[in-house]
């Protein structure tokens, strides 16, 4: 720890620097000694925010942490604080400062996609940019919350969830048919006009107007049985009678509203954010944050973070950014929600406002949101007691004088040989750390060889880590026996690395959990108690090696058998590759090919049908 002498030394240039600083709205990065970027925050008066981090007695755990470490000031000004509230978030998205939130979850939002423009519309899972022709229904929380709400609207309305390729090449009605999921449009088994009907009746379900879609289907219900066709009544019964199920167990609110609404719960321990997401009236979910804060336990300040990040790093790509609703709701009042809501106008072009003083029906979403945000605190602060008495138990069980800080587990997956991926997973005092796992893939060894393989993956994990890449970890496991271990010995040996406790996990008589033998470098093995937390966190990294190793293989294998031995040619791109799929008709039969053949395809020269015909028979 340095002494007061030598923090005044390392901030008198920075002090002095504060009284220079400009009036004038900006933003500011504060940099550590190596010049990595700690924190960048904006400011409406750069010299007023800059200097709050430097005064006596600052309250906060976050930014006297932050202070320690602060060995430069950089800053840029601004026209305006809007402005610098979107320079901020442009750097925190490209810099990743360890002090800033930082959204790790940077996968967008699923959809409900409808189709438009054809004659038989589709309803799909979508992800991605909105380039298609259609409606797009949404954000959902999650992807099973999209495919639970397209099992539902198969059994209300029947319309077709198939692939076009699919559609357009059926000669006979699919599975979805028979179970009454799909009438059947891909082969004239339903009108035109019914069909579209049924879209309509999606379209207003998806939009919340239920009572529409009811009264639709009464409607037709009664046309039907005056014309006296009985059977197509029946079907319109039963619609509405799965319809009427559906609203008596859905949350769905009387009034019309689009609003995320946002609960926090805060200790000093942790922080739990939860945003509910309501559309048209309807709640179709939450999703949970629990970012790093360094002890900040203010909600407003937790907010006036978070909030920027999560509108506004999304949009920073292209492509629209987040599906922003038309209210967004809050349980405390955000000093600074007029310039979010104007970068929030500046950067999509649309209007929302910021929320705190509601009542009825949205208040009741809020309530709903602190209620899920204190959940998921107490049994995230529960999870990482849970973690930390097993990390404890570890070490009393090993004869560790220090508490474990870092593992690693590695283990090998493949099939016969093929595609051999090695997996590398990563617990600390907080459970698995997700951004650390690495996969390898494993090259040049014979097919089989386990050990060739993790003496390879071993070497390249850790030839990196001595280089100064990484932190090496307390206890390095490796998933197998001593021949297993012996390859982990031997790796570091050749690497110098003394300080890391090598583990080999052994599986038990009949594989079953429990029964395992831990072995170590030195020759001597150890059997815990079935019921050992030490052993149970043992198994929870063993079995998340295994996890990841072999979801990387099944990844690997099925790319490998998809892949057209055309991609690997040189001179043989897209355009090229299907020319000559569609000139011949298919893989096996440009295999059949002569060079001679080959060359008649356009685009394809005598050279390239030679090196094309090489490659195809080089094996």
């Amino acid at each position: 720890m340095s002494s007061p002498e030598d923090d005044e030394a390392r901030l008198a240039p920075v002090r002095a620097q504060l009284k220079t600083l400009p009036l004038a709205p900006g933003i500011y990065r504060m940099l550590a000694a190596d010049g990595s970027v700690l924190y960048v925050g904006k400011a409406k008066v750069l010299k007023n925010r800059v200097s709050s981090y430097f005064l006596k007695n600052v309250a906060s755990p976050k930014t006297r942490a932050l202070v320690e470490r602060i060995h430069a000031i950089e800053i840029t000004i601004t026209a305006s604080e809007t402005e610098a509230l979107l320079l901020e978030q442009t750097l925190i998205k490209s810099l990743k400062p360890p002090y800033n939130i930082l959204l790790r979850d940077d996968k967008s939002y699923p959809y409900v996609f409808l189709s438009e423009g054809e004659a038989w519309p589709r309803l799909a899972f979508h992800r991605g940019s909105k380039q298609q022709k259609g409606r797009y229904f949404g954000p959902f929380p999650s992807s099973t919350a999209v495919r639970d709400s397209l099992s539902l609207l198969q059994k209300l309305f029947m319309v077709r969830q198939c692939e076009d390729s699919t559609f357009r090449n059926r000669e006979r009605p699919c599975l979805q048919y028979q179970i009454r999921r799909c009438r059947a449009p891909c082969v004239g088994y339903i009108s035109a006009e019914d069909y579209r009907r049924d879209v309509e009746n999606t379209r207003l379900f998806l939009e919340g107007r239920n009572e529409e879609v009811t009264d639709n289907l009464i409607a037709r219900m009664s046309m039907a049985s005056e014309a006296l066709d009985f059977e197509q009544a029946a079907v319109y019964r039963d619609q509405l009678a799965a319809l009427r199920r559906v609203q008596e167990q859905q949350f769905v609110l009387k009034d019309i509203g689009s609003a995320d609404v946002f609960g926090v719960a805060a200790q000093p321990g942790g922080v739990c954010l939860q945003v509910l997401y309501v559309r048209d009236g309807r709640v179709l979910g939450t999703k949970a944050w629990q970012p790093a804060l360094f002890g900040e336990t203010e909600v407003v300040d937790i907010l006036s973070e978070f909030l920027p990040s999560f509108y506004l790093q999304a949009g920073l790509e292209g492509g629209g950014g987040r599906d922003l609703p038309r209210e967004i709701i809050l349980p405390v009042e955000l000093p600074d929600a007029a310039v979010l809501v104007e970068a929030i106008r500046s950067q999509y072009g649309r209007e929302v406002e910021i929320k705190s003083r509601v009542r009825e029906t949205r208040a009741a979403w809020l309530e709903m949101a602190q209620r899920n945000a204190e959940a998921g605190l107490a049994a995230g602060l529960a999870n990482r007691s849970h973690i930390a008495r097993r990390f404890a138990d570890l070490q009393q069980v090993l004869g560790l004088d220090e508490p474990v800080q870092r593992m690693e587990c590695f283990d090998i997956s493949h099939t016969m040989g093929e595609a051999t991926v090695a997996s590398c997973v990563v617990f600390d005092g907080q459970g698995p750390k997700k951004s650390d796992y690495r996969r390898f893939n494993i090259e040049g060894i014979t097919p089989g060889d386990d050990y060739a393989a993790m003496q390879q993956a071993l070497t390249r994990r850790y030839s990196r880590l001595v280089k100064g890449e990484g932190a090496l970890p307390d206890i390095l496991f490796i998933d197998g026996g001593k021949g297993q271990l012996a390859q982990a010995v031997a790796v570091m040996q050749e690497l110098a690395v003394s300080s890391v406790l090598l583990v080999g996990i052994a599986k038990g008589e009949g594989r079953k959990p429990g029964l395992e033998t831990l072995h170590f470098a030195d020759g001597h093995s150890l059997s815990l108690n079935a019921d050992s937390p030490a052993l149970h966190l043992i198994q929870h990294i063993r079995d998340e090696a295994h996890r990841f190793a072999i979801t990387g293989h099944r990844e690997r294998r099925q790319k490998a058998r998809t892949t057209s031995s055309l991609e690997s040619i040189p001179g043989v791109g897209p355009t090229r590759r299907r020319a000559l799929i569609q000139h011949f008709g298919g893989l096996q039969e440009v295999r059949r090919a002569s060079a001679r053949d080959l060359a008649t395809v356009p685009g394809i020269s005598e050279t390239l049908a030679q090196a094309i015909h090489a490659a195809l028979h080089s094996h």
